[in-house]
């Protein structure tokens, strides 16, 4: 759309319904006299099955958990625990005092770094490492620096796969970039949802959006089934919807930026789709309304998410720099490169259904 500078940087956008490195040129992560932002980001980075060295891994048996969350198969130490609680603390408070003070930045497309590490990506991690249990591949397939586009598939009814991809690079990436989401129109006319969408870093899913934010050597993601991937049923769940007519392959063809395939499994699982409440969703203005087991049976404890067993794994780049800017005016070339991105998202998606276990495990 769901179509969230260089080096490292200031998560993951709330998107997802959303479908977006670093902040603006030059500019750095936001520090203070407490040193808050020079905090470890989640878990050391670890070879997951089939990736590479740098690719990290979620919280679980063989990664490479962060050492003050305890070591894999031994007890935590209470001492750890109160140094982290102290650590947080203190990252709040001197986060409260930029905020107070001024000093933090926020670039052309209102998106905020320093809050979207110190206040939303906090938030995200024990989700992404304790329930969701994310294993990331790939990792060094996204570039260090300069613009490019990773394009990956849409599912689960709520767009939590867009955040949790966000905050795999974020955290485990060595450059630790921002993903900057393209995001679906609804999402910026929602009260609560559009302004913390601008904070984290997303921006409307359009070609103009695209082309600037990887002009300006971004790091910028897009979900191209959009509704149509997140909203269908259980049945059709790892089938890929289709891509739209390849905005997205045109906005890296005029800015030269590599295509970065990316495919997740397990984000099917959390929310299965067994009905559409569809007049009920037209009256409200919204694209679906889903009925899943839980949901609306056991009311807001029907919102609460399965905890599927979630594989991210990011392929290898297509390069665009062969082809000339004037080849983004050719529609064969575009309808034909957006063919082959979404013909590789399904493969793999075909492969790391057969070698995972089980949904849950």
């Amino acid at each position: 759309m769901p179509m969230p500078p260089d080096g490292r940087a200031g998560p993951p956008g709330a998107a997802g319904v959303l479908n977006g490195s670093s902040g603006p040129n030059g500019a750095g992560r936001p520090r203070d006299a407490g040193g808050a932002a020079e905090r470890p980001r989640g878990a050391d980075a670890v070879d997951g099955p089939g990736g590479a060295a740098g690719a990290g891994t979620g919280a679980g048996p063989g990664d490479g958990a962060d050492p003050r969350d305890g070591a894999v198969g031994s007890p935590a130490e209470p001492v750890s625990d109160a140094g982290e609680l102290e650590r947080v603390l203190a990252e709040l408070l001197a986060f409260l005092r930029r905020r107070i003070t001024g000093d933090y930045t926020v670039d052309e497309h209102g998106f905020d770094p320093d809050l979207t590490e110190h206040i939303v990506a906090p938030l995200l991690r024990p989700i992404y490492r304790n329930y969701f249990r994310v294993e990331t591949r790939g990792l060094e397939n996204i570039p260090d620096k300069g613009g490019a586009l990773v394009v990956s598939n849409h599912s689960g009814t709520v767009p939590l796969d867009a955040l949790m991809t966000a905050l795999a690079i974020l955290d485990h990436h060595p450059a630790h970039r921002h993903l900057r989401m393209l995001a679906a129109d609804l999402v910026f006319a929602l009260p609560f949802l559009a302004p913390l969408a601008r904070k984290t870093g997303n921006t409307l899913a359009c070609q103009a959006d695209a082309e600037r934010l990887l002009g300006a050597g971004h790091l910028v993601g897009v979900w191209p089934e959009g509704f149509k991937g997140i909203g269908k049923p259980f049945s059709d769940r790892y089938k890929l919807q289709r891509f739209g007519r390849g905005g997205f392959v045109s906005a890296a063809l005029r800015t030269g930026a590599p295509i970065v395939p990316c495919t997740v499994v397990g984000a099917e699982e959390i929310y299965p789709m067994v009905g559409n409440a569809r007049t009920l969703a037209r009256l409200l203005g919204l694209p679906y309304l889903p009925i899943t087991p839980t949901f609306p049976w056991l009311g807001l404890l029907g919102l609460v998410p399965l905890p599927s067993k979630w594989i991210i794994e990011f392929g290898e780049p297509v390069d665009t720099t062969e082809y000339t800017q004037a080849a983004a005016e050719d529609p064969m070339l575009v309808f034909e490169l957006t063919d082959r991105i979404r013909e590789t998202i399904q493969h793999t998606l075909y492969g790391l259904l057969m070698q995972r276990r089980s949904v849950f495990f």
